[in-house]
């Protein structure tokens, strides 16, 4: 194999998950973060609808949609679901985070390519930023807790009706090693091979 397959082979196995509470709170220069979101912009896509959305929170920001976020969890969940923990959770997710960034998918104006479609190619922009964030050494989180999926964070964001929030980015530095990675199904019950 050549070199350069073996480094994209090595930013891939390499990728972890980083809990913001891990991160160590230094702060990624916005240029960086607006280079992960060019290579975000280079998912495949179906009929070139590039349905990828992203908002991004940086300085005090991070602190005003962290809040924004436990005040929607206060206000929408039930109150005997309602769990103090979770709404601090979520108040101080990003204390130590650089950046936030939401993740969505807007519903192009295609309609015969299916909405499925649009979501995994939101998806492949939103693994692209991670995989780019590994390789510049930033811890990353792919949320999809608290309020993400449900409608009032839509209606915060002002997004359309057949819009998808498809996770809550949080980007850092951590001063913790990743853990190694490892697979609990063997490749091979995964693939069926014909030929």
């Amino acid at each position: 194999m050549n070199e350069l397959f073996e480094h994209i082979k090595h930013i891939i196995k390499t990728r972890r998950t980083t809990k913001p509470p891990m991160m160590n709170g230094q702060r990624i220069p916005d240029e960086q973060v607006k280079e992960l979101l060019k290579l975000a912009d280079w998912a495949p896509t179906h009929g070139r609808t590039e349905p990828w959305r992203f908002r991004v929170y940086a300085n005090d920001q991070v602190q005003a949609f962290c809040l924004t976020h436990a005040e929607l969890y206060k206000k929408h969940i039930a109150p005997d679901k309602f769990l103090e923990m979770n709404y601090e959770k979520l108040l101080h997710m990003g204390d130590q985070a650089s950046h936030v960034i939401v993740g969505y998918m807007r519903r192009g104006d295609l309609p015969k390519i299916p909405a499925l479609e649009e979501i995994a190619a939101t998806s492949c922009a939103i693994q692209n930023l991670l995989l780019g964030a590994t390789a510049l050494g930033i811890a990353s989180y792919w949320g999809s807790g608290g309020m993400a999926y449900h409608p009032a964070m839509k209606d915060f964001l002002q997004l359309g009706e057949e819009d998808l929030v498809l996770g809550i980015l949080y980007l850092g530095y951590s001063d913790k090693p990743a853990d190694a990675g490892k697979r609990t199904v063997p490749l091979e019950e995964k693939v069926q091979w014909h030929g």
